[in-house]
């Protein structure tokens, strides 16, 4: 009977609306949340980047995150694609875009998006990037993208939903996918989604959509989807930007949650920078960067977050101590095995129980993603996949790049402001074709000690020479800096101070192998700094630069990768990229072995130079 007179009383109540002809008012408080709802969504749409494999390869989701076109999306969207595809925007112009970089560990890859004219474009709306770190489970949250393909007019799906929880930890995929620190929603993802993004309930970025969880057959939804955390995407975007192929970082020990909580250190590799700062067998790690740690788990949900070779604040207790240091991070993988991997790695299905026999629908995640039939975009621009000369412009390609192009430019930026730094004036009238520079670098000052000894430095092409007080070191080879370096030597300094010099002198192409390597901390702090990596004979120079000035702020020489390298901080009073460094601080790990401080700095002709004797 109650349902009846429910029936009966709303029949009455819309039929007495009806003949008073009066609207329906809807409360305030609703009216106001339904309209903050339809402006985040309209300040986030424009970001949204439906992504098509040319030819009817697939597809899926992508998201603006520069004016320049770049965009993020996932490895497993592009790889149909190879270097080439194309993405449609709510503006309703399908742009040409090239494969830029990519992480097949963390499911990753950046792409650009070109203008309709062929030429570069610096007004793409790019999305307003959130705080994933800071989303808790309950938040409203909005994915924005391209399921099943159906944005053939340009205008992407919209589904609302909650952070269901933060901060999962997604076993890797076979033997690649790994899922860190990542975002569950119940909104609806589907396939062709992937790769797209999640806001939240203001339009701000909160992550790239990726794997998700179906019914059986690989085509409902259950309300169980996964985001990789914009916070985790920002510390690889530098690396993304290097044009290479990029893998994740590892600690170099294995952990384990002990019985009675804490996450402790079960194994560890001697040869690892994490041995050398003092971390052993037994010793409870309790925060990395800042996030504090209490299980195996937490450890590797951090840890996935970072690129290979960042150097981060960690916290361990030992012996009942409690310590902070630094460690560098190794690679999860070796350059050949990550290639290997990567190659046999295909799109991820979404996880399901055994297909039903005669299934002749398929998989969902794999008809959009990985191959098969695909719906073509209704003012599709080009016929099949014939790549734009546009593209062939922007696309080189070398073993360990997904687009060496890319990292070229960055190089370019790299020594073009590195010339324009001090000491390098004079160096401009260096003649294209020596092999280093005529010119020598004279530096004096004074340690930074209660002795307050002098010092005097010459670094040129035939020989380098360093006096602390009255005794000389003459440094006459490579091979005798690569010593210096091994023995943590004050020397060392000459090695990074050769480096520099010599890298003003003959620019990257010259140097030996150099690449723009991305971004890293320095000394475990933010803002990240651009990193460009140059290789001459046996030592490998790390030169890590201010992200705004670009000024060079620390040099590191490596004799060997599993040795604490020489690190030259360079210390200025301002930030004016004109006037003389006034201090040299000289680092092996975490401790000062030798500062100077810089009384005057000079650039002048080698034949110049005054004969010092040997030591």
């Amino acid at each position: 009977m109650t349902i009846f007179v429910r029936a009966f009383f709303c029949a009455l109540l819309t039929t007495s609306l009806a003949c008073a002809d009066v609207p329906l008012e809807l409360p305030a408080i609703v009216r106001d949340a339904e309209n903050s709802r339809i402006e985040a969504i309209d300040r986030a749409r424009p970001s949204a980047v439906s992504v098509f494999v040319p030819g009817g390869g697939g597809g899926g989701s992508g998201v603006l995150v520069s004016p320049a076109g770049y965009a993020l999306t996932n490895f497993h969207v592009t790889s149909p694609a190879g270097t080439f595809m194309r993405c449609g925007l709510s503006d309703g112009n399908i742009y040409d875009a090239v494969i830029v970089g990519i992480d097949p560990v963390g499911d990753l890859a950046m792409i650009q998006l070109i203008g309709l004219d062929g030429k570069p474009r610096s007004d793409f709306p790019a999305a307003t990037i959130g705080s994933s770190r800071a989303a808790q489970p309950g938040d409203w949250c909005m994915v924005i993208g391209n399921p099943f393909l159906l944005a053939t007019n340009l205008q992407p799906t919209v589904t609302y939903g909650i952070l269901s929880g933060v901060g999962r930890y997604q076993y890797p995929s076979g033997t690649l996918l790994e899922y860190g620190d990542c975002l569950q929603t119940d909104a609806s993802i589907n396939p062709g989604n992937s790769g797209g993004p999640i806001y939240d309930a203001t339009g701000k970025l909160l992550g790239i959509v990726g794997r998700c969880s179906f019914e059986k057959r690989g085509r409902v939804n259950v309300g169980v989807g996964y985001a990789i955390s914009i916070n985790q995407a920002q510390n690889f975007l530098g690396a993304l930007h290097s044009g290479r192929i990029v893998d994740h970082a590892t600690l170099g020990a294995t952990v384990g949650t002990d019985p009675d909580g804490g996450a402790r250190v079960t194994n560890i590799l001697e040869s690892s920078d994490a041995y050398r700062r003092g971390l052993r067998y037994g010793a409870e790690i309790t925060e990395i960067d800042g996030r504090v740690v209490q299980t195996a788990n937490d450890v590797q949900n951090v840890l996935a977050t970072f690129p290979a070779g960042w150097r981060i604040p960690i916290r361990y207790r030992i012996s009942g101590e409690s310590r902070d240091t630094l460690v560098r991070l190794a690679s999860v993988h070796s350059p050949d095995e990550l290639l290997e991997k990567m190659a046999g790695a295909l799109p991820p299905p979404p996880p399901r129980e055994e297909p039903e026999p005669n299934d002749d629908e398929g998989d969902g995640e794999k008809d959009l993603e990985g191959g098969g039939p695909t719906p073509a975009p209704e003012n599709e621009a080009h016929g099949g996949g014939e790549i734009p000369k546009s593209i062939k412009d922007q696309l080189i390609e070398r073993k360990g790049y997904a687009n060496y192009h890319f990292n070229q430019v960055r190089q370019r930026s790299f020594i073009e402001s590195l010339r324009n730094q001090f000491p390098v004036a004079e160096s401009k009238s260096t003649k294209a074709n020596d092999a280093d520079s005529p010119l020598a670098w004279v530096i004096e000052g004074v340690t930074a000690d209660a002795d307050a000894k002098p010092v005097k430095i010459r670094v040129s092409s035939k020989k380098m020479v360093m006096f602390v007080g009255d005794r000389p070191v003459q440094i006459d080879t490579k091979n005798e800096l690569y010593e210096a370096v091994t023995r943590r030597s004050p020397v060392g300094m000459l090695a990074a101070l050769d480096a520099w010099r010599r890298m003003i002198a003959v620019g990257p192409d010259r140097f030996g192998e150099t690449f723009y390597w991305g971004t890293m901390p320095l000394g475990g702090q933010r803002p990240l700094r651009d990193c460009v990596i140059g290789i001459d004979g046996e030592i490998e120079t790390r030169f890590l630069s201010h992200p705004d000035s670009a000024v060079v702020e620390a040099i590191e020489a490596f004799a060997d990768r599993d040795e604490d390298p020489a690190e030259l901080w360079i210390v200025r009073d301002n930030d004016d990229v004109t006037t003389m460094p006034t201090a040299l601080d000289l680092r092996y790990g975490t401790a000062t072995l030798l500062k100077v401080n810089v009384t005057s700095w000079n650039s002048i002709p080698e034949s110049e130079l005054e004969e010092e004797p040997k030591s």
